[in-house]
């Protein structure tokens, strides 16, 4: 066998060992996976989402970044049961430390009252208040920031806004999630 025809043999073996290894899992955790399921069936990859389907692309990084865990209302609490209908519609529960109570805005609405440039400008420029992962934001590609506009924008507006950010000393009339000050 020349080393051409080993290395496709190798890589096949490789793809038939991980649907093996994949699919009983997921189906034992609680996955949707089948028989006869593959790796790509059970976990998303960059590659389930190709680069020409921009609304895919999106809905996975949105996925991977876990902006649902925030933005989404009991995302976190019902193991991301949520149905995508609901998705995104920001939350009322506050997060409280020394710069005030923040709350986690309902992106649908957002991305219904901008257009896709001014996402990107406001994704590069604006520093958001915790626990917004500013950095995790900024790491994203333009073309995974235009993709994430493309998904929040594909589902549609919905929903309310999110209560205000509330300045450090005013009191949160729904419930918060408090971060102790920094050390010193």
């Amino acid at each position: 066998m020349n080393r051409i025809s080993f290395l496709v043999l190798a890589a096949a073996v490789g793809a038939l060992g991980a649907a093996t290894v994949v699919a009983p899992f997921a189906r034992s955790h609680g996955g949707a996976a089948t028989q006869g399921a593959t790796a790509a069936d059970v976990i998303p990859t960059a590659s389930a989402a190709q680069p020409d389907d921009a609304v895919a692309r999106g809905r996975y990084v949105v996925a991977i970044a876990d902006c649902n865990g925030c933005h989404t209302p009991g995302f976190a609490q019902n193991g991301g049961t949520t149905p995508e209908r609901e998705r995104l519609v920001g939350d009322a529960i506050g997060w409280q430390g020394p710069w005030g109570t923040t709350y986690a805005p309902n992106l649908r609405l957002f991305f219904a009252a901008v257009d896709e440039d001014a996402w990107l400008a406001t994704a590069r420029q604006r520093e958001f208040l915790p626990p917004m992962p500013t950095s995790s934001l900024r790491a994203m590609s333009d073309d995974d920031l235009r993709a994430v506009y493309r998904y929040v924008r594909s589902i549609g507006a919905a929903g309310v806004p999110a209560p205000a950010h509330l300045p450090p000393g005013r009191v949160a009339a729904g419930p918060v999630v408090a971060f102790p000050a920094p050390p010193q």
